[in-house]
């Protein structure tokens, strides 16, 4: 049944994973293209500067993208969750402020200079614009991040009068949850960035007219690059906050691994399973011995509260609640985000060794070059799937241990304002995504000689047919 709880849960989800299919794509991109600027600075070869320009237009449109998506979500929180504004809102206030007013402010201004003044800054000059563009979209993320780590880990505040306010910034910003948040989103970003470069280049290598083949056999190496490094980071930064969990949120962790009973000791880890979320119990699993101690612990001996335990201790500590989360989804979404990030590391690492320089196989199997293709779309699901975790694993509390998602809601919308907005979101979303790809399909076809060829005829245009050169 479709309750007023349900439905704004819903339209949280959709506007939150929307918004953030662009948010790493961006940040991503940037610091991609900021690498690529960089390269050209140091080499003098034209073909890195023709590669930051020519993914420069592919950042640019997720950029585009990402600031109507965000303007969206910020509405939605308004419109379906005053209840909950109003009880954070002197704890979100200044770091959106700071967000907004100063990183969105100075990412705009940088991505500005960057985009028009390519002929007319010095390249050492220029890439610095670049370069500010990519940090001042990392910060953003970071002022976000902290408003978010709160309702995983509230610190710094004080209740009064039914409301959270803040009594100490600094504890807000040192909040371990957040450097956790932070390092594994940026990471992933990072990952994306490259993937998608790779990604793209190995589609546009399939082409059997493709005239651009030294650009994109170059971007695709790049992209392998940046998304291995990037590979390595998520699963060391995911590594770390999944342990943190362990104490933090023992339910959302009991829940990933599909736990509703103690393990013993050592723990196993299951690979596979099914949860009756009804009755509170395991239908089947498929264990492999001492594998959640290790990666809990760091040894092979240890042991996991179950959800059942975690309950009973959450009913003594806060009230007779439902603290179960959607254990199915929270199982298979961690091992969808595991498996992803894996593959992605996988096919950056075997990608840059069937490309190197002594034998580059890569290029001559189709077969090789689909996969790193199809790899492109690895890291919307896996970044989805991540935040699925954050964000329902955290049932029933909008800011763990204070505030809950019955608490949270507007008193004033219905049933039916809600499916209405619903509606609209998604066919607004629907739309933003087709001309995404239609956008992003069309620079590609152009090419990156694209910008040139069309400087040139300009320029035989607009030419004096009366200029003696004009008859040489």
């Amino acid at each position: 049944m479709m309750d007023i709880v349900t439905l704004a849960r819903f339209q949280f989800a959709m506007t939150t994973i929307f918004h953030f299919f662009f948010v790493p794509f961006t940040i991503g991109t940037g610091f991609a293209v900021a690498v690529m600027e960089t390269m050209y600075v140091r080499s003098k070869n034209e073909l890195y500067k023709k590669m930051a320009k020519f993914w420069g237009n592919i950042f640019l449109l997720s950029f585009a993208v990402g600031v109507v998506t965000g303007i969206i979500q910020e509405f939605q929180f308004g419109m379906n969750w005053s209840d909950y504004s109003r009880f954070v809102g002197d704890i979100f206030g200044a770091p959106l402020a700071i967000e907004a007013l100063l990183a969105f402010f100075m990412e705009s201004t940088f991505l500005g200079l960057w985009i028009f003044t390519w002929d007319r800054m010095k390249p050492k000059v220029h890439v610095i614009f670049i370069w500010l563009t990519a940090f001042a979209s990392i910060l953003s993320a970071f002022w976000i991040l902290a408003a978010n780590s709160f309702m995983q880990h509230p610190v710094g505040y004080t209740l009064k009068n039914g409301r959270a306010e803040m009594n100490d910034f600094g504890a807000l910003l040192s909040n371990h949850q957040v450097w956790y948040e932070f390092s594994h989103v940026i990471a992933g970003a990072i990952t994306m960035g490259g993937i998608i470069i790779a990604g793209l280049s190995a589609f546009q290598l399939l082409k059997k007219s493709q005239k651009a083949k030294d650009f994109f056999r170059k971007s695709l190496r790049l992209g392998l690059v940046i998304s291995l490094v990037g590979s390595v980071a998520v699963i060391t930064a995911g590594d770390l906050q999944m342990k943190d969990l362990v104490t933090q949120q023992p339910m959302k962790f009991a829940a990933t691994e599909g736990n509703y009973k103690d393990t013993g000791d050592p723990a196993a880890w299951t690979l596979i399973a099914w949860a009756n979320e009804k009755d509170h119990t395991q239908a089947f699993g498929v264990d492999i011995p001492y594998m959640l101690s290790i990666l809990a612990y760091n040894k092979p001996s240890g042991s996991i509260k179950g959800m059942n335990t975690v309950n009973k201790e959450l009913t003594v500590k806060y009230g007779n609640k439902n603290y179960y989360p959607s254990v199915n989804t929270l199982f298979y979404s961690f091992r969808v985000m595991a498996a992803f990030g894996a593959l992605m590391f996988l096919v950056s690492a075997l990608g840059l060794f069937f490309t190197r320089k002594k034998k580059p196989s890569l290029y001559e199997h189709k077969w090789m070059l689909w996969i790193i293709g199809l790899t492109t779309f690895t890291p919307f699901m896996a970044n989805t799937a991540g935040w699925l975790i954050t964000e329902l694993g955290r049932f029933p509390w909008t800011v763990y241990g204070l505030f809950t998602m019955k608490q949270s809601v507007s008193p004033n919308v219905s049933v039916t304002s809600l499916f209405i907005s619903n509606t609209v979101y998604f066919l607004l979303f629907a739309g933003l995504a087709s001309v995404m790809v239609y956008l992003v399909i069309r620079e590609l076809h152009k090419g990156p000689d694209y910008e040139e060829k069309k400087l040139e005829t300009e320029a035989k245009i607009n030419s004096d047919p009366f200029d003696k050169e004009a008859f040489s």
